[in-house]
């Protein structure tokens, strides 16, 4: 491992940097394309966790966003103004509450599907390489996350 005063300390030398630029960058090249689904990058990440499993608790949407529940409900009351999805009360414990799709929610499931292609296009990288990195990315978030909870 390299000392610690040998690392790089220059902006473009930075890991976090590059990640957080390209995090922007990313987020950049799907505003054009949300825009025509009516939704934010944040409420697309909302709306994918719903079209893989619709009728999840907001504990559990949070969870799977690596979000607060303070955070994930702003989000979910403009998509339910949107009408896209509805919060229900839990039957047995009424402390829960479960977020489901509309038919329109559902609906616009269909137009989001060309997302991810336009934006495989945009990054004009293969698709190797794109699996790669998103793994490489994967482990990364999983290894510090271990690291801040010891």
């Amino acid at each position: 491992m390299t000392q610690r005063s040998a690392l790089p300390f220059t902006l473009d030398e930075q890991l976090c940097f590059a990640l957080y630029s390209t995090s922007l960058a990313m987020t950049k090249a799907y505003k054009p394309l949300l825009d025509k689904l009516g939704l934010t990058y944040p409420q697309y990440l909302t709306m994918l966790v719903l079209w893989e499993s619709d009728d999840i608790t907001v504990k559990d949407m949070a969870a799977r966003l690596n979000l607060d529940s303070a955070t994930v409900t702003p989000l979910l009351k403009r998509l339910e103004t949107q009408g896209l999805v509805a919060r229900v009360r839990g039957v047995d414990d009424e402390r829960l509450v479960y977020v489901r799709l509309t038919k329109a929610g559902s609906a616009l499931k269909r137009q989001a599907r060309e997302v991810p292609a336009e934006i495989f296009c945009a990054t004009q990288q293969t698709p190797e390489f794109l699996l790669r990195l998103r793994d490489d990315l994967t482990r990364l978030r999983a290894t510090l996350n271990d690291y801040m909870d010891h």
